[in-house]
Parts: structure tokens; sequence; C-alpha cells
């Protein structure tokens, strides 16, 4: 039975897939996010094969290309993934799951971050981190570290804001 169990839940694509997103991750540490990119790509596609799209290890994967293409400043790439995979996110996983508030703070990066976003964009990104923040607050808890992220990334909304008066 442990034998049946393990050719179900841990094949060897399962594992190839699991290597490959640990090696990208330790490329995007050596800052070599292209070719990480391609690993993630490939891995994405693979989790799609096994799992379909609204499987929460394929929403992880879409989730590194995401945050790498926000890392290397492709800001429009990044948020094209998010229009496609922040909806399959909510609906599978629903708004309240650590992925989904994952992909909102992303969102939120990509308004923060690109130098071409307006004054409106970055209040965008201040609306989204309440919301994240909120949510994770209630169902992390105010201790929780990501909702210490989420206050933090807000007070750099605000501290945006302010020098974009001047």
């Amino acid at each position: 039975a442990n034998l049946a169990l393990r050719r179900r839940y841990w094949s060897a694509e399962q594992n190839i897939l699991d290597a490959q997103a640990n090696i990208a991750a330790c490329l995007c540490e050596l800052g070599r996010h292209d070719d990480a990119l391609v690993l993630e790509q490939e891995n994405y596609e693979g989790y799609v094969a096994m799992h379909g799209v609204a499987h929460e290890s394929t929403v992880l994967c879409a989730m590194n290309m995401i945050i790498s293409q926000v890392t290397v400043g492709r800001f429009r790439i990044a948020r094209e993934l998010l229009r496609e995979h922040l909806p399959v996110a909510v609906r599978a996983l629903g708004n309240d799951n650590d992925l989904t508030l994952k992909l909102q703070k992303n969102r939120a990066f990509c308004l923060l971050l690109d130098p071409a976003n307006s004054r409106d964009d970055v209040k965008n990104a201040r609306e989204i981190m309440q919301d994240v923040l909120q949510r994770r607050r209630r169902v992390f808890g105010p201790a929780h570290p990501e909702t210490q992220v989420a206050a933090d990334i807000i007070a750099e909304v605000r501290e945006k804001l302010a020098t974009m008066r001047g």
C-alpha cells in the first residue's frame, strides 16, 4: 500500500518538478533571474499538465514566475501574468488563502515599483495592501511575519506617496 501511495502522489515527474523549483530558487538567489525564469516556465507547464491551472502547486509556480518578473523590472509581463492567474487563485483557493494574498502583494508591487506608474497607481497599491493587511490580520493574526510585511509595504507606499506630492 505504501508503494502504491508513493507512486500515486510522489511520481518521478513530481520529484523532477520539485527539484527544478529548488534550482530556480537557487538561481534567483544567485541573481541569475533569466535562467530561473526558464526553469520556472518549464515547471509551471509541468504542473499544469500534471494538476491543471487551479491546483495550489500550479498557482505557486505562477507566483514564482511573477516574482521573478517583478524582480527584474518586467512589470508589464508581471501584470499580464497576474491578470491571468489571480482570478484562478481566487476561484480555486479563496481570497484569504496565503498564495492569493501573496499574489495580491505582487500586484501592489507592480503598481508601486514600476517607474512608469502614476500617483493613482500607487494609491491603488495602497488600497490593495490595506485589504491584504486586513485579511492577514483576520486570518493569520497580527504576529504572523507576512502580516508585518504587509504593514511595512503600506508604510513604504505612504512614503512614496509623500515624495510624489512634491
